[in-house]
């Protein structure tokens, strides 16, 4: 991932908040026949290895799990995001020097895959990420909610997953190579946005309540 120095995130406590937040994260595996990539749900245990394990599963019949990866996998972490417009920028009334941008958050995890059709640990897997998920609701569904044996015939349609990361990569591009009077610009612009993730990312651009 391309990183400039004012737009890197080494903050370990940060990239672990970007993991916990994405929900949604894509699993890249290089392969002898081409880039896979698959779109799931994992869950960070940050209490084993250096930098974490991730941990989810995905379709039996997903060829991903089938084929060889060649090297590192990567699982890409995606936080929000929001358009920025040149028109937020006070410096834009004093030369017009501006271009549109985008704002974004990301981690890209590095590390080995491993697949397993283990019951038990898949029963454990799928159980961690749905109480994760559910453990907000007034009435979480738990597994032991549906009937025994069709949580089994569901688990022999899945394959685990479980991804030690080895290094982790992480950047916040939240207009940190703008001067304050654009980085104020541009939060007040993105405040005001209908979209929730506008806001969310008007929340994280850093300016100086003094000035």
């Amino acid at each position: 991932m391309y990183t400039p120095p004012a737009f890197r995130e080494d903050d370990p406590v940060v990239l672990r908040q970007i993991i916990h937040e994405a929900r949604l994260a894509t699993l890249v595996t290089a392969t002898a026949e081409g880039l896979m990539a698959t779109p799931l749900p994992l869950i960070l245990d940050e209490n084993q290895g250096e930098h974490g394990v991730l941990l989810g599963h995905l379709a039996k019949a997903n060829p991903q799990w089938k084929t060889p990866a060649m090297g590192e996998a990567m699982v890409i972490f995606s936080g929000p995001d929001a358009y920025i417009s040149p028109s937020w920028y006070a410096t834009k009334q004093d030369h017009g020097k501006v271009v549109p941008t985008w704002n974004y958050s990301a981690v890209h995890a590095y590390g080995e895959v491993e697949f397993f059709e283990d019951r038990d640990r898949l029963h454990q897997a799928v159980s961690r990420l749905t109480d994760l998920y559910e453990q907000a609701r007034a009435k979480p569904w738990a597994i032991t909610d549906a009937p025994d044996n069709y949580i089994e015939s569901q688990l022999k349609g899945i394959v685990g997953l479980r991804f030690s990361i080895t290094r982790i990569e992480g950047k916040n591009k939240m207009s940190q190579n703008q001067p304050e009077q654009n980085r104020r610009g541009v939060a007040a612009g993105l405040a005001a946005s209908e979209r929730e993730t506008d806001r969310a990312v008007a929340s994280m651009i850093a300016t100086d309540p003094q000035e």
